[in-house]
């Protein structure tokens, strides 16, 4: 049975496995090289990580070479994420460029953690999208998690003020804060993105703070800049990588962890609450190269 990563990844897969399965009893040339070089800089895993796969290549070409660039390409990545209960009364600031889905993530990671038996508050900062509040109040009832929004306002650094007091009331060992989407271009909300971050520091210091980036995986190297720009403004602590089926750029995880040192925790698969994975670096390669699952 195919996993729902191997199935996002069909057309990422699509673009790198057929460029290599070209290469296979071949003799390795500059023009297939160059061929390939296209294929894998086109589903975005950046020129650095381009180049180290075609030395790879190259120097087992008379070998067993996928398996060789396998290994290689799973030494790039971040080890796998595990999630685990948290130890410390935690903050997840989801943050992110608007139409990622971010506010279901929210849902979908408040889902994992109240799995793993934490108390979650869920904390409604998008104040400027009236339809991101409803939309969290239904996911919260269905996640069955306590939920923080205020109408009266449309300063999210005064709604996240009241939702981690009422998460210290509440006990909560978890809180998972839906801000809004931004462009990373715009000065004044970035600069209240920061603002939201130092409260926190400031304000509760009982509280870890931990930020994670919605990524729109369709976006490829776009999706780094954000990135960049972002963490101008908050540390930014791993990355949630979304709509992956829809794109064949699956190789924008390369960069992000290469250029940015940003490790992907979480690959959304699919629209429902359970539809968040964890990241695990060999299963996600044996999907891009069609390693291990037999799609027939």
């Amino acid at each position: 049975m195919l996993s729902k990563l191997f199935k996002a990844l069909s057309r990422s897969r699509s673009t790198i496995a057929d460029a290599f399965k070209a290469l296979i009893g071949e003799r390795v040339t500059p023009d297939l090289l160059e061929d390939l070089e296209e294929q894998l800089l086109g589903a975005d895993l950046g020129y650095e990580t381009t180049e180290s796969i075609l030395d790879v290549v190259e120097r087992h070409s008379k070998s067993d070479f996928i398996e060789k660039v396998r290994d290689h390409l799973v030494s790039l990545l971040p080890v796998a994420f595990n999630p685990s209960p948290f130890q410390m009364p935690t903050i997840l600031l989801v943050v992110g460029v608007n139409g990622t889905g971010k506010t279901t993530t929210c849902a979908k990671l408040a889902h994992v953690y109240k799995k793993l038996g934490q108390n979650v508050t869920m904390i409604a900062a998008d104040t400027y999208r009236a339809a991101a509040v409803e939309q969290l109040k239904v996911w919260g009832n269905r996640v069955g998690c306590h939920l923080v929004c205020n109408d009266k306002t449309a300063e999210p650094t005064a709604v996240l003020f009241d939702g981690l007091e009422s998460a210290k009331a509440n006990k909560s060992n978890i809180v998972i804060v839906d801000t809004a989407g931004r462009l990373h271009t715009y000065a004044n909300l970035m600069g209240e993105l920061g603002k939201m971050y130092r409260v926190v520091e400031n304000r509760f210091p009982e509280f870890e703070i931990k930020s994670l980036i919605i990524m729109d995986a369709s976006l490829g190297q776009n999706s780094v800049i954000q990135a960049k720009e972002f963490g101008n403004h908050v540390q930014l602590d791993g990355a949630i990588l979304a709509k992956l089926d829809g794109t064949a750029r699956g190789g924008i995880v390369f960069p992000l962890f290469r250029e940015l040192n940003i490790p992907v925790e979480f690959i959304g698969v699919g629209e429902d609450l359970g539809d968040l994975e964890s990241f695990d670096p060999e299963e996600y390669v044996d999907g891009l190269l069609g390693l291990n699952q037999d799609e027939g």
